[in-house]
């Protein structure tokens, strides 16, 4: 599918964005997988992060959504999440800091009183003109 070229500044809005992500999982069905499993998401506010999110919550897991700022995207995330009869917990805060790495692992372990899952999603997206970009040190 071809898709129109967008720019944002990091952090996105998810609201913004045209056309809209297809990110909700709306005709995933799930079959108790990760049923009462504790997850963890990176990025679990929108786009990849928000998929997984959902379809664990569709097979039955309870999920943590670390994000940076994007809190609207984050609520959004958590009442899908909810539809699902799960819970979710938000969890707001820069990972490049180490200290927040530590809290929304204990917060999550606390919370759930477990922690089975852990997807490392967090990441901010870029667009590009040619693969020889990447290796500019402004990505690294």
């Amino acid at each position: 599918m071809n898709q129109p070229r967008q720019s944002q500044r990091p952090p996105g809005e998810t609201g913004r964005m045209r056309p809209q992500p297809r990110d909700e999982m709306r005709d995933y069905v799930g079959r108790d997988l990760l049923l009462d499993r504790k997850a963890l998401i990176t990025g679990g506010d929108s786009g990849i992060g928000r998929a997984v999110a959902v379809a664990f919550a569709k097979e039955g897991a309870d999920v943590a959504i670390a994000y940076l700022t994007e809190h609207a995207d984050a609520e959004h995330t958590a009442e899908l999440v909810r539809k699902q009869g799960r819970k979710c917990l938000l969890l707001p805060g820069d990972l490049a800091d180490k200290g927040q790495c530590e809290r929304i692992v204990t917060d999550t372990v606390r919370e759930f009183g477990g922690l089975d899952l852990l997807v490392n999603n967090v990441a901010t997206q870029r667009e590009l003109d040619s693969v020889e970009e990447l290796s500019d040190d402004q990505w690294l």
